[in-house]
């Protein structure tokens, strides 16, 4: 039963291999009749962000094809590639750079150039992060979108208490190797689920040998369910989470919705910002940089609908009954 659809259409472009997007671009943004358009380097890949993307750039009157070019990069599996391929793009002199869920990329686009404008989204927060000086003075040629995922945690952690209400720990999946995880987002955890009478296990993996190990140590501790942390590594292998999580009988709970309704095994339950909203949010700020506005005067935004996933096959799999009071409140119901 879905309530709300996240992807209403993703339209026919975004059926193509974003190796072949990218190949449909001239160089330098000239298309073939000679004229100049502006081009928009789309550092790291989602077809989820794409659609949510070019909507926000359609509202600016910019339309892919029509009166901007957009230079695909993925890298999905391969970040060391991401500094080449943000070089890469400066050196082809695009209008702007767009970093997607990716710190690494923003990283990487940042140490390639202080002039280009920077759009980037993230679950971190961006001054800590060093992305800008001040959220509503970012400074410097880099702005964008954030969903702050340590405050997001204790909502989480609200979520699975009323699914488990005799649950005594619950464990937290980190990235050691992501930049967004920080000792601040497991102290914001850790405080949450005191007041919520839970006892926290954090447990690590930056490998999915290490998520493996991770999750077979929360079990070991007594663990009655996992909060996945906001991390790309980790919606790079989402299926592979679900997976483990079921055979460990770990209910889970993140931020990655696709995690949720993910055709072949999907996580429990999700809490997280709209997406849709988010990537049009990313799309609008960089239509009005290719208007004229300067990063440093656009304050870094939030996303303001939030939207609770449950996978309610997950649920039975693993002989949990979840409470009418949850269903009710949920978004997307997964049967």
């Amino acid at each position: 039963m879905r309530r709300r659809d996240f992807i209403a259409a993703l339209g026919s472009a975004a059926a193509w291999p974003l190796a072949a997007r990218a190949q449909q671009h001239p160089p330098m943004g000239v298309p073939s009749s000679g004229t100049r358009q502006p081009v928009i380097g789309f550092l790291y890949d989602s077809l989820a962000a794409e659609y949510g993307f070019r909507r926000g750039l359609s509202d600016m009157g910019y339309v892919e094809g029509s009166n901007v070019a957009i230079d695909y990069r993925s890298a999905t599996r391969q970040v060391d590639q991401l500094p080449a391929m943000a070089a890469d793009l400066v050196r082809r002199n695009v209008a702007v750079i767009v970093s997607i869920d990716s710190d690494l990329a923003t990283q990487a686009a940042m140490a390639a150039t202080r002039s280009i404008p920077i759009v980037f989204t993230t679950a971190g927060n961006p001054v800590q992060l060093g992305f800008v000086a001040t959220l509503n003075r970012p400074g410097g040629n880099v702005t964008g979108i954030t969903t702050f995922g340590e405050e997001l945690l204790p909502k989480r952690l609200e979520l699975l208490r009323e699914l488990l209400p005799t649950a005594g720990k619950v464990a937290l999946l980190f990235n050691p190797r992501s930049p967004t995880t920080s000792q601040v987002e497991i102290q914001s955890a850790q405080v949450a689920a005191r007041r919520l009478g839970l006892e926290i296990v954090v447990v690590f993996g930056g490998t999915e040998n290490e998520i493996e190990n991770a999750l077979a140590a929360a079990v070991e501790q007594r663990a009655a369910a996992i909060v996945v942390a906001s991390d790309v590594f980790f919606s790079s292998r989402r299926e592979y989470i679900a997976v483990l999580a079921l055979r460990h009988a770990l209910p889970t709970i993140s931020d990655d919705r696709i995690a949720v309704v993910a055709a072949v095994a999907g996580q429990l339950m999700s809490y997280a910002p709209n997406l849709d909203e988010l990537y049009q949010l990313a799309g609008t700020y960089v239509g009005r940089i290719l208007k004229g506005e300067k990063p440093a005067n656009l304050p870094v935004l939030q996303p303001t609908k939030f939207e609770l996933a449950i996978n309610f096959k997950t649920a039975r799999a693993l002989g949990l009954t979840v409470p009418p009071t949850l269903l009710a409140r949920a978004d997307e119901v997964i049967e």
